[in-house]
């Protein structure tokens, strides 16, 4: 099989930002974009957010709610909605979605760690179909959660054995804290922290502190890890293809 990028989608990127509402263009550009690296034969998983952010609306809600039953509630709602907006788009290609929900008990033990790893293995061995994978909102309390679907989707690279993971944000990537420029490279997971601002939206879950960490876990698992503009996905071909507008971190193998 040729190699495995996985490429995972933050709330931010997927929903209006006023209301939280699925963003409907920017689905359309997102799923054109991976729908084209499938279709020239690359192999990818989609770790997709924004079910709670899809649901919030429903529910009359103008931000995330706080407690956690309704929160759950809302994910329960938003993921329908947004798998049903993933397959109807997807469909244009001749691509068929598999949805595939995990929490981190999931991946606990070796025995269900294996399941995980057999059932996508499987899909991946089908040319149309992309497995799209999600936190399970609905069901996951605090001490199941991976924390956000960075870490879900790095977590799962390792599983899987992806060569690289594209975490996609509002952001063209890391930027300088001073000069405001695109830091295209990184070396030094640790120094990059200091980079870091607390920047996060209304319908977002994490913010670049929890995208470091996750890309802390890859890199030392000699993952390449991409942080790039969400809303730019066309750039998702150039970044596979060792170029594009994006910070890079080195796996930890390239530094040795």
């Amino acid at each position: 099989m040729s190699e495995l990028t996985i490429i995972k989608v933050g709330t931010g990127v997927l929903t209006n930002s006023n209301d939280g509402t699925l963003d409907l263009a920017s689905l359309v550009h997102l799923v054109s974009a991976i729908a084209g690296q499938v279709t020239t034969g690359h192999r990818c998983i989609f770790v997709s957010s924004g079910a709670v952010g899809a649901g919030v609306s429903s529910l009359g809600f103008t931000e995330y709610p706080q407690d956690m039953v309704t929160r759950q509630a809302c994910a329960a709602i938003g993921q329908a909605k947004l798998m049903q907006t993933y397959s109807s788009l997807f469909a244009n290609f001749d691509i068929t979605i598999a949805q595939v929900l995990l929490i981190a008990a999931d991946m606990a033990t070796q025995k269900r760690a294996g399941y995980i790893y057999n059932t996508l293995h499987r899909l991946l061995e089908e040319p149309r179909i992309l497995p799209i994978i999600n936190e399970n909102d609905s069901v996951a309390i605090k001490e199941l959660r991976f924390g956000d679907n960075d870490m879900l989707a790095v977590r799962l690279a390792k599983l899987i054995g992806a060569k690289r993971v594209i975490l996609l944000t509002s952001v063209d990537g890391l930027l300088h804290p001073e000069t405001k420029e695109l830091i295209p490279e990184v070396s030094d997971i640790d120094r990059a922290f200091a980079h870091v601002r607390g920047d996060k939206g209304r319908f977002s879950m994490g913010g670049m502190a929890s995208k470091l960490k996750a890309i802390k876990f890859a890199v030392e698992s000699g993952i390449e890890t991409h942080i790039a503009h969400g809303r730019y996905p066309e750039r998702i071909a150039d970044i596979m293809a060792g170029k594009g507008i994006s910070t890079r971190f080195a796996p930890a193998s390239e530094l040795h």
